[in-house]
């Protein structure tokens, strides 16, 4: 049985939200499962969209050879829509750190305290991998 979420590090992910026109900052690991949100993004939202980055951040890294090197490590994706963007990085071992904000962010600002964020919580946001906990077949 799989406990329910208690999104105890939601708080530090308001912290980013601090820079104007930021909006939802969400935790997710490898595998599409959310970790935690932040306070602004309903828990259904951030569910679907943790599935959805971790695809998206597949997807990128599956495209390192495009910059030469096959074995590159991926570090951060940045998607643009016409009212803003979404960020995503790498938090850790399996874990990523998404964040939307609006077309006028300051996207310097936005960054930096993302890798801020990573850098202080550094344990606290590592996925390690699932491991099967069933019965042998």
């Amino acid at each position: 049985m799989m406990t329910p979420m208690t999104n105890e590090l939601g708080w530090m992910l308001d912290d980013v939200l601090k820079v104007p026109e930021a909006r939802h900052a969400i935790l997710l690991s490898a595998d599409g499962m959310l970790r935690a949100h932040s306070a602004d993004i309903g828990r259904d939202d951030a569910d679907r969209l943790a599935a959805g980055l971790s695809g998206l951040q597949s997807i990128s890294r599956s495209t390192a050879e495009f910059c030469g090197s096959q074995d590159a490590p991926w570090r951060q994706t940045l998607i643009e829509f016409a009212h803003g963007y979404v960020f995503l990085v790498a938090a850790g071992e399996g874990a990523y750190l998404a964040v939307s904000t609006g077309e006028d962010v300051d996207m310097e600002a936005v960054s930096y305290r993302m890798h801020k964020l990573v850098d202080r919580l550094g344990r606290e946001l590592t996925s390690p991998a699932r491991q099967d906990t069933g019965a042998p077949a």
